[in-house]
């Protein structure tokens, strides 16, 4: 059996991966606040997971891993939209339109996702389907002194956990003094964070022992992974971002939970995306989604083709000069690919290469290796493997059926004329309209060769 191996963001160490049962292998990686549309950055760690879930159903078989990956639906920000439309006059409950509009960007998520090749989790859970395993959860804490009630508030205690900040490294007095904390009066540790808080009665909200209220977010994720993968599981996946505070306040509450229990043995952290070298954000208009890609174009394959170039361990930096290497890389394998009828095995080096700490940069580079070596089947097998190509090769790649012979004759002939009177202006007029048109032209001592490319369009061929 190949053998992974994985850096542990908690020990940071490059580890052997030893799953708890190499029959039931688990993980969980936290997911999207379904509130919008997923930017770009928001679609790494879905890669860079989708790869290692593939990864382990590969060396432990397809039915020996479950994989969670949770939709947080309770937000302000669902809320405001919702409030928004109802007072717009779009009929139903708030919290029924709440769910309309978690529904909404939850289908979007899915078809952004499934564009770049992302298979779907095994379960996908909804916060606002585990309340009672919340509030549950929340219960245990404040009895075993673990979490205390303050004003309606019920509020983890910090200092009850000896390990707070051994995930990222931190003390809780750096933390104090590097992060945005809350600041109220009935915290008894500056950083003590929300387990549960009151709703108005004009926002969703659910009955609990400490009133009408909603879970904080960090326990969302302790609950959910508790219900379907245990109270120790295999991995626990996000973006940096999410590790403090998110995953270090995840840890604490989940461990005093479960006190004989591990939560998660290896931490899987994948850093941020830059674009054109300078963070993403709306104040540099450098800020776009998923969806703004796909509608100008550019392909999901080609997406995830350039999120596999770098490692998940480093910045990725999205450029418009890696989308066309991309693209063309993956034209040329395509048109290999699309000649084997059937797949043969996935190439060992790249299962090898993803197997040291999902090297994927690396897995590219044994993918154009194996694409000089002209192995078509086994070059299919292992683009399938790397969620590159689905069963058939995409449209996109492939050239429209299109007769351009007669259009070669008059440019072969254009040509030929061209060289006897040296005036190569009918021959360049021609060329000029061709590519216009979306055609890619190839002359040579051995005649002329019209290929319809990816922006072909035959309505400007008319009149040529």
């Amino acid at each position: 059996m190949v053998e992974i191996k994985l850096h542990n963001s908690r020990t940071r160490t490059k580890e052997d991966f030893v799953p708890i049962d190499p029959k039931n292998v688990r993980m969980y990686v936290c997911g999207p606040t379904v509130y919008d549309r997923a930017h770009l950055g928001n679609a790494r760690p879905v890669v860079v997971f989708d790869v290692l879930n593939r990864l382990l159903r590969h060396v432990y078989g397809e039915d020996h891993v479950t994989y969670v990956r949770n939709f947080t639906d309770v937000d302000d920000k669902i809320n405001a939209t919702a409030l928004a439309r109802q007072k717009a006059g779009t009929p139903g409950t708030l919290e029924e339109l709440v769910r309309a509009r978690s529904d909404e960007t939850i289908r979007w998520y899915h078809e952004d996702m499934d564009a770049l090749g992302a298979l779907r989790p095994d379960h996908e859970p909804r916060a606002t389907e585990f309340i009672p395993q919340m509030i549950a959860m929340i219960e245990g804490l404040v009895a075993s002194g673990n979490a205390y009630e303050a004003e309606g508030h019920v509020l983890f205690a910090v200092d009850s956990y000896a390990d707070y900040g051994k995930l990222s490294g931190r003390s809780v007095d750096d933390m104090i003094a590097g992060a945005r904390v809350e600041v109220a009066p009935y915290k008894r540790n500056p950083m003590d964070f929300v387990l549960w808080k009151p709703s108005a009665d004009d926002l969703p909200g659910w009955d609990s022992p400490w009133g009408r209220g909603r879970p904080g977010w960090h326990i969302e994720c302790s609950a959910m992974s508790d219900a379907l993968l245990g109270d120790t599981f295999d991995i626990h996946g996000g973006g940096i971002d999410l590790q403090f505070p998110h995953h270090e306040n995840e840890i604490a509450q989940s461990c005093c939970a479960h006190p004989k229990g591990d939560f998660a043995r290896y931490w899987l952290h994948n850093e941020m995306l830059q674009v054109e070298g300078k963070k993403m954000s709306k104040s540099l208009g450098n800020f776009f989604t998923v969806r703004d890609l796909l509608e100008q174009g550019v392909p999901g394959e080609v997406i995830r083709m350039v999120f596999l170039g770098t490692h998940y361990s480093k910045p990725m930096d999205w450029t418009e000069k890696k989308r066309e290497e991309a693209e063309a890389t993956l034209r040329k394998w395509y048109a290999q690919a699309e000649q084997a009828v059937d797949g043969g095995e996935v190439y060992e080096p790249v299962v090898l290469a993803l197997a040291d700490d999902l090297n994927t940069a690396r897995a590219i580079s044994e993918c154009h290796q194996l694409s000089h070596a002209d192995d078509v089947p086994t070059l299919r097998a292992t683009m399938q493997f790397l969620g590159l190509m689905g069963s058939e090769v995409p449209a996109w790649a492939t050239a429209p059926e299109v007769d351009l012979s007669a259009l070669e004759t008059a440019l072969s002939d254009a040509r030929a004329t061209a060289m006897e009177t040296k005036d190569f202006s009918r021959v360049d007029a021609l060329k000029s309209a061709l590519v216009d048109a979306g055609v890619e032209v190839r002359m040579s001592k051995a005649g002329v060769e019209l290929i319809p490319g990816p922006n072909f369009d035959d309505a400007k061929l008319e009149g040529i």
